[in-house]
């Protein structure tokens, strides 16, 4: 009964000063180089040697791109889905220690 006061005491303070508890923004990242393919659904770019396939959508801005063109992409990751397992318990301590 306390924690649930307690949390409802904490939950009113906040926001009776005027504190929002949301989430942090997706950090944004970057790629830039040429266009190697485009379909309605991603849009590989050449960086280095390495191929960047980046997942679009209607959404996305700028989907007038033709292969070969440089382009820059912005984007955020964001995860999906999350799948946990237990941590390893520690392993005891040898208890051979004789005296």
């Amino acid at each position: 009964m306390k924690k649930l006061f307690l949390s409802l005491a904490v939950a009113v303070a906040f926001s009776t000063a005027g504190i929002s508890l949301k989430a942090a923004d997706a950090k944004d990242y970057q790629v830039t180089g040429p266009v190697v393919e485009i379909t309605p659904d991603y849009i590989v770019v050449k960086k280095g040697e390495a191929n960047w396939q980046l997942a679009r959508n209607k959404s996305t801005k700028g989907s007038d791109v033709k292969v070969g063109d440089k382009v820059t992409v912005y984007y955020t990751m964001i995860a999906t889905e999350i799948e946990a397992k237990p941590a390893k318990a520690a392993k005891k301590a040898d208890k051979t220690d004789k005296k």
